[in-house]
């Protein structure tokens, strides 16, 4: 069997390598990047020097999908396919490669948003997607003459290039039309805590303002909105990401947003055609329901199934919460399904409980840090629906167990008697996670 792979990011990179696993069938991939398997979310990191290098922000090459059986053509892009007649064309500098397929897999990732204002096009204007990209930034930041960056978007992305530009000895100006950051993952009581850890920190927030013009000549002499006007010698336009589906937009059937529709076994409309990771639909498993939930984890497991699928072994997604977190100055929140906000516009009659102490018991004076955690649930049948938490302690590992309870509907009721162990060293006897649950109403 002949299968093509379009993409070889995340997404891309889970389909190869259990295809090739299987070790039966002829795999071709295409990318039109020099690279692939950009952990982008360590840009960041990168740029704000609090890693050594970029080595470790790639986890397999062209060269390794090629000694395990594949053909691999980078830097060449896919222009049309024919899902009619089973081809794909695409081109690179050697010229057109016509090929044809009896499974495609689509895992063409998401475009950054560009906004629709004057200015974008100007020198030091910078998006954050790519490895280029990266790179670009952090030989800006090293340029003497930048001094003020104006990171527009405060979500994830915007929120972690603010601290590395605080990192790299410049004045981070941080803008977004919503009222606090983060606010598409947590609630205002969690979010609101974020934006004094980053105002505090040296980011000057400028929330409730959008960038109406990117002012200057060649290259960047300010930025313009409502309120004025802010002088600064770099812009970095983190306002979020569109599925990339330019190719199969006319022949698939797509989500609201543009994502390629997709069942649980990853197939699109087409029965022989599959499209995973940002590009792709996921099922919702708080809401019940189809959703677009870009996250480099959601990509992987989407990348497994169509993988498994196209080569015979019949899977199906057991869905996603959404979980994700974030390292700010120290400061860490996580967040799993939906907030309370969100739940209540998803139409549930949802309330919460929160609980809020030291991990440790008191008489633990070293690395014990108060933990604030907030679970949602719905009234009526008290399931929960999802869960934040916060702490400059590093306790992700339990998002992940709310994670579990909102994929399997568990009560709130039910944690409340959760078989949890206590040991001073890691908890309390009566830890937040009992004590929020028992003190849902």
């Amino acid at each position: 069997m002949k299968i093509v792979l379009i993409g070889a990011n995340h997404s891309g990179i889970a389909a190869a390598n259990t295809i090739l696993g299987y070790g039966k069938d002829e795999l071709t991939i295409f990318d039109r990047n020099s690279n692939i398997s950009y952990l982008g979310c360590g840009t960041a990191l990168w740029v704000g020097k609090q890693i050594s290098g970029t080595d470790g922000l790639f986890y397999s090459s062209p060269e390794a999908l090629r000694e395990k059986g594949a053909r691999v053509f980078t830097e060449t892009a896919v222009g049309k396919i024919d899902f009619a007649d089973k081809k794909v064309y695409a081109e690179n500098a050697e010229g057109q490669i016509i090929e044809g397929y009896d499974k495609l897999i689509l895992a063409t990732g998401s475009l950054p948003i560009e906004p629709k204002i004057p200015g974008t096009k100007l020198k030091n204007v910078h998006f954050a997607k790519l490895f280029q990209d990266g790179k670009a930034i952090d030989e800006a930041l090293a340029n003497p003459e930048i001094k003020s960056v104006a990171v527009v978007g405060a979500g994830y992305i915007g929120v972690e290039l603010a601290e590395a530009v605080v990192r790299r000895g410049k004045r981070a100006l941080l803008f977004d039309v919503a009222t606090t950051s983060v606010a598409n993952y947590y609630d205002p009581e969690f979010s609101t805590e974020m934006d004094k850890v980053l105002a505090d920190s040296g980011v000057e927030l400028h929330f409730g303002e959008a960038i109406t013009e990117i002012e200057g000549q060649d290259k960047v002499s300010g930025v313009k909105t409502g309120n004025g006007s802010y002088a600064v010698e770099m812009v970095l336009l983190c306002i979020g990401f569109v599925p990339n589906t330019d190719l199969g937009k006319d022949d698939l059937q797509l989500f609201p947003n543009k994502a390629y529709h997709v069942n649980r076994m990853q197939q699109t409309s087409h029965p022989d055609v599959y499209a995973v990771g940002d590009c792709a639909t996921v099922w919702n498993n708080a809401t019940g329901s189809e959703a677009y939930i870009a996250l480099a984890t959601n990509a992987v497991r989407s990348g497994l199934i169509a993988g498994h699928n196209v080569c015979g072994t019949a899977l199906e997604t057991a869905g996603v919460q959404g979980s994700n977190g974030i390292s700010i100055f120290g400061w860490n929140m996580f967040s799993t399904g939906l907030s309370l906000g969100a739940a209540k516009k998803a139409g549930f009659d949802a309330v919460y409980t929160e609980f809020e102490d030291f991990q440790k018991p008191g008489f633990i004076t070293e690395n014990n840090n108060k933990v604030k955690l907030r679970i949602v649930y719905d009234k009526a049948t008290r399931r929960v629906l999802g869960a934040q938490m916060a702490s400059r302690q590093d306790v992700s590992m339990g998002i992940h167990m709310f994670s579990l309870a909102i994929e399997e509907k568990i009560t709130v009721d039910k944690l409340a008697l959760l078989d949890i162990f206590f040991l001073p060293h890691f908890n309390q006897p009566y830890n937040y996670i009992t004590m929020a649950a028992l003190s849902a109403k």
